[in-house]
């Protein structure tokens, strides 16, 4: 399965044959527009020459990481931090998973153990976890038992809730729309 995205189609392709790009991009996706989280890893690729591996970033000199990231356009709001967060993720990828990222869904048990991991990494916690479940399995297929029920409300067939229901502008669309009822409706309160 490949995602569709509004991003380029080899950024598409990039996060749909790499689990480790698929993290990094829910990794960025905070304080820049989706198109620009999930885009970035493929434009950190590029930079880099070519697709780069868990121990390659977990290895990499902070500063110099750092720098690939400000590049302009940088590939984050706030590059030297999210190059930061970055390593760590991908130093977790190695450690516990022997740099295989897409071991965390291979080696769950079921969609609670997966959640419960995915919640474990740098950066994300139980939101972004039931997030990147949604996205995994509502596009790409991962779908250990009871994984909708662990992907809460994101886990809901067309939801229109997050980055795991965008398939096309159309429903990009009713994502953002979402959104904004939700920011509006937290002014309120």
């Amino acid at each position: 399965m490949t995602l569709s995205l509004p991003i380029e189609a080899e950024a598409n392709e990039l996060l749909s044959r790499s689990p480790l790009a698929l993290l990094i991009a829910m990794l960025l996706d905070q304080q820049v527009p989706l198109e620009k989280a999930f885009g970035s890893p493929y434009q950190l690729a590029r930079r880099l020459g070519h697709e780069p591996a868990a121990a390659e970033l977990a290895g990499y000199d902070p500063g110099a990481l750092a720098a690939v990231f400000a590049q302009r356009p940088a590939l984050h709001r706030f590059p030297r931090a999210m190059a930061g967060r970055t390593q760590e993720l991908a130093r977790m990828i190695v450690e516990r998973y022997d740099g295989d990222a897409a071991a965390l869904w291979t080696g769950a048990a079921d969609g609670e153990d997966l959640r419960r991991r995915l919640a474990a990494l740098p950066g994300f916690g139980t939101y972004k976890a039931q997030i990147t479940m949604a996205l995994l399995g509502k596009q790409l297929g991962v779908r250990p038992s009871g994984w909708r029920e662990a992907a809460g409300h994101f886990g809901e067939e067309s939801s229109h809730c997050s980055v795991a229901d965008i398939v096309d502008d159309a429903s990009l669309a009713a994502v953002r729309a979402h959104k904004k009822q939700l920011k509006a409706a937290a002014k309120v309160s």
